[in-house]
């Protein structure tokens, strides 16, 4: 992994940043742009409608875990048109090796940077489940980034850190079945960073959370000094937030970020009492059970796969695998919203979908199949 990251790096770091001529139509999705240096290599674009080529432009660069460029930069692109971004999505970067998601990389920037007038200070990095691994991989490899939007997937070791270099705004569905990973995350990350839970499963971010998405990255360039201050703009974000303030992470969160810029006291205050309430910690300490609860469930399925290859404890595995899966599939598919149908989805698709990694007993998979939940990405 480190020499397509190296690479890429490189690029970030020498293409030149000088714009191109290009006639490119302003305020509206344009779903393949040829790489003029590898026309293999493709993306989507969106330039905002007062796009200017006189003045340099913050960019997002997107990538989908299945090389649908227009899905990320459809998106993001309220976001770009409201705050001036460019926003590209690769085409060619999916899961798989990380050679050609670096290599679709190295393609899709050096393009726009060559092509349009960008601002070397303000990349942004977005990418979902597969897609996310990437970004941040790439993230990792570099000191240029100036923020990742990671949706629905953490590091691409799975391992989480303390700090990181780059600013780090991540969603997640409360049916994802990678949620449990972005609470980790979140969790154990001291450097600046944010986790938005959504109601929905495993997908992109909706339109309305890229631009809150892109909102905190305003504040977090502006307190790191990468662009100016903007009083007006600041107000309005934290006016937002704090209408929208109403759990103890939201407070916490909204402390940090706002921290320096605004007066925070009073937030302060309210989140120490909020963090007093008997409720508030039970609701905190139920959410930490339901993830153990996940973990565990998780592991005692794996572990009856593990007894699959011996002959001796085999047909009792089977049977023990199919009461699980038919449990989960009865919790998933149950017809009223609860914390178990979300437990069960989650545990389900994530489980589904790495199968094929744990075993390729014949058998089991029909099993799995029979239960196996409909549906993909989104």
């Amino acid at each position: 992994m480190r020499r397509p990251l190296v690479l890429l790096a490189i690029v970030l770091l020498a293409v030149a940043t000088a714009a191109v001529a290009a006639d490119f139509p302003t305020g509206q999705l344009i779903p393949d742009v040829k790489c003029s240096a590898n026309a293999s290599q493709s993306y989507a674009l969106y330039l905002p409608s007062n796009y200017d080529p006189a003045r340099a432009w913050p960019v997002i660069f997107a990538f989908d875990p299945a090389a649908r460029g227009r899905m990320p930069v459809e998106r993001y692109q309220a976001a770009a048109e409201k705050y001036g971004y460019i926003a590209a999505g690769s085409n060619d970067s999916r899961n798989g090796s990380w050679q050609g998601s670096a290599a679709a990389a190295i393609a899709m920037v050096g393009d726009v940077t060559v092509r349009f007038k960008t601002d070397e200070k303000l990349m942004y990095l977005a990418g979902m489940s597969g897609g996310a691994r990437v970004v941040l991989g790439i993230a990792l490899g570099n000191n240029r980034t100036a923020g990742v939007i990671a949706s629905s997937a953490g590091f691409p070791d799975s391992k989480t850190r303390k700090t990181v270099q780059f600013p780090l705004f991540m969603t997640a569905g409360t049916e994802d079945f990678n949620l449990m990973e972005m609470r980790r995350v979140n969790r154990e990350l001291t450097s600046p960073h944010r986790l938005v839970v959504f109601e929905g499963p495993h997908v992109w971010l909706s339109s309305e959370l890229a631009v809150e998405a892109v909102e905190w990255m305003e504040i977090q360039a502006m307190k790191s000094g990468r662009k100016p201050r903007d009083e007006e703009r600041i107000d309005r974000i934290f006016a937002a937030r704090k209408t929208g303030a109403t759990t103890l992470p939201d407070l916490t969160s909204l402390i940090a970020d706002f921290q320096g810029l605004r007066d925070v006291s009073e937030l302060s205050a309210r989140a120490a009492e909020m963090g007093r309430d008997k409720h508030v910690r039970e609701a905190l300490k139920k959410e930490r059970e339901e993830e153990s609860r996940e973990e565990r469930l998780s592991q005692e399925i794996v572990e009856a796969e593990a007894k699959l290859p011996s002959a001796d404890t085999r047909q009792q595995a089977l049977a023990e695998l199919r009461d699980y899966w038919k449990h989960l599939s009865t919790m998933a598919n149950a017809p009223t919203d609860s914390a178990d149908r979300r437990l069960g989805r989650r545990v389900l698709r994530g489980l589904a979908l790495s199968v094929s990694e744990r075993t390729t007993d014949p058998q089991y998979l029909r099993i799995v199949d029979e239960f196996r939940p409909k549906g993909g990405v989104r």
